[in-house]
């Protein structure tokens, strides 16, 4: 897949409090082994919904088994409390937040990552042996290119041409942006099935998480005539209704979940795009 580089943008997502990854033998310290590891994410959150599908896709149920955490955090301060074990078992007097996901060593009590792109690489390259190949050989690069795509061409653009709090011009910029993404995307997509393969790969998991927030959350920001210019591409909509009758990913869509979290995290202005809905996602999400 060919696409135009986007500018520098500095990510809205926190650093990752811990970010260690599973190898390939026991020189590395963590290694694949069944059973060992154990996957912590709500899917109402777009990382957690990430790692849910693709943790479906390869069928981990029993190889790396995951626990799933309520819609919105418990904590006060943000985070669950489940969770707080393993990360004041990970890092002496931790004062953190303890956000979810997390990918923990049942061995040791302790916590591997928290980082969301690096626990689907270690599950697919790691745990997936002849299953689906999430992360094709040859296709890094192309995956790379649509995670950039999905993180600041539709969500960060997204989130700032909703922004209640920036001028005109901003907000003007940020929807350009998004709209000439989807535009892109689009067009790539025109007599295809699949983003970059003839199957599933961890590309369509990073775009369909995408387009899901796009229109469980911002567009609840946005105005009826910029929502309804997203929705005009209607090759771009019919592959997120596609795959969401796959059980991987419409299995794991909480939509009642995502509106929770939503409204217990943003404390910005509804806008008239909250009224024009782009797809029915119940109806077509496979259960």
């Amino acid at each position: 897949m060919t696409v135009t580089p986007l500018a520098a943008h500095a990510s809205d997502r926190p650093a990752p409090a811990f970010r260690g990854r599973i190898g390939r033998d026991a020189r590395s310290g963590h290694y694949a082994v069944p059973g060992r590891y154990r996957i912590h994410l709500s899917t109402a959150c777009p990382d957690g919904l990430r790692i849910a599908v693709v943790h479906t896709l390869l069928g981990l149920d029993t190889v790396c088994p995951a626990t799933f955490l309520p819609a919105v955090p418990d904590c006060p301060a943000g985070g669950h409390f489940a969770l707080r074990p393993l990360y004041e078992a990970s890092a002496h007097r931790y004062t953190g937040p303890a956000t979810a996901p997390v990918l923990s060593d049942d061995w040791s009590g302790r916590i591997v990552s928290t980082h969301a792109p690096d626990i689907m690489r270690d599950l697919g390259r790691r745990f997936g042996g002849d299953r689906l190949s999430l992360y094709p050989c040859g296709a890094e690069s192309e995956i790379e290119a649509v995670e950039r795509m999905c993180a600041q061409g539709i969500e960060q653009a997204a989130q700032h041409a909703g922004s209640a709090g920036g001028e005109p011009v901003e907000r003007d910029t940020a929807l350009g942006m998004l709209l000439e993404t989807l535009r892109a995307l689009e067009r790539w997509l025109e007599g295809r099935t699949y983003l970059i393969r003839d199957e599933i790969t961890a590309a369509d998991v990073e775009l369909w998480v995408a387009l899901v927030q796009l229109d469980t959350v911002h567009r609840y920001h946005l105005d009826a005539s910029a929502v309804q210019r997203i929705a005009d591409h209607p090759t771009l909509w019919a592959y997120a209704r596609r795959l969401a009758a796959h059980p991987a990913f419409g299995g794991h869509l909480d939509l009642d979940g995502i509106e929770r979290r939503h409204h217990a995290r943003c404390h910005g202005l509804e806008a008239a795009g909250a009224a024009v809905r782009i797809l029915d996602w119940a109806a077509h999400a496979a259960r």
